[in-house]
């Protein structure tokens, strides 16, 4: 049976990055990853207006059912084929991806310590922090670089929807996490203290 990290905290607070690091020294042959982001609900069925109106922050975006039925299907030792979300056009790209069970999958998005159900199935618990004005400046340069937004769109997204719900709904979910990482742009020890704890969950049998 694999075992499940889930690792949530708000939107550019660096997740990704902890990730990475996390790969640097474990090999990737021992861990699955899977992103939240291509857990969003599919509304191809709305002109892209509206579906540039939706809150993406907020859990109603995201297809939970799917989403925990296919985790659970990895953690049971059985391979699924996961959407791909696309950006660009705010909805599924209609390509898929298969994934192979590995002994640790690794589940890294805004909602991982949201919802009940999804924590039921976690190993482990980790909450990325960062401060604000961190995030939005990552917010604004990531956007930028790899959605090709505007920066008016990015700040009216950032204070109508993103902020208030990461108030409402994301920073609460931390106090679900067994580890909390400062990832406010200077070094601590916390990565490799987390990467000390999955390496003795990968000796765990």
């Amino acid at each position: 049976m694999s075992k499940i990290v889930l690792i949530g905290g708000g939107s550019a607070s660096g997740k990704t990055y902890v990730l990475n690091k996390v790969l640097e020294q474990i090999p990737e042959d021992k861990i699955a990853h899977i992103s939240l982001d291509d857990y969003y609900k599919d509304f191809s069925n709305l002109p892209f207006e509206e579906r540039c109106k939706i809150n993406w922050d907020h859990p109603k975006s995201f297809d939970w059912k799917l989403m925990v039925g296919q985790i659970n299907d990895l953690k049971n030792g059985k391979a699924i084929e996961k959407p791909i979300y696309d950006f660009t056009i705010h909805g599924r790209s209609g390509k898929t991806e298969i994934v192979e069970p590995k002994e640790l999958i690794i589940i890294e998005g805004i909602m991982a310590l949201v919802n009940k159900d999804l924590r039921s199935l976690g190993d482990l618990k980790v909450y990325i922090n960062a401060s604000r004005e961190r995030r939005l400046v990552r917010r604004i340069e990531r956007d930028q670089r790899e959605r090709g937004r505007t920066y008016e769109s990015i700040i009216e997204q950032y204070f109508s929807t993103v902020l208030p719900m990461y108030e409402e709904i994301i920073a609460p979910s931390q106090y679900y996490a067994d580890i909390i990482i400062n990832n406010d742009g200077y070094r601590n020890k916390s990565i490799d203290i987390l990467v000390s704890v999955l390496e003795m969950m990968l000796e765990e049998k």
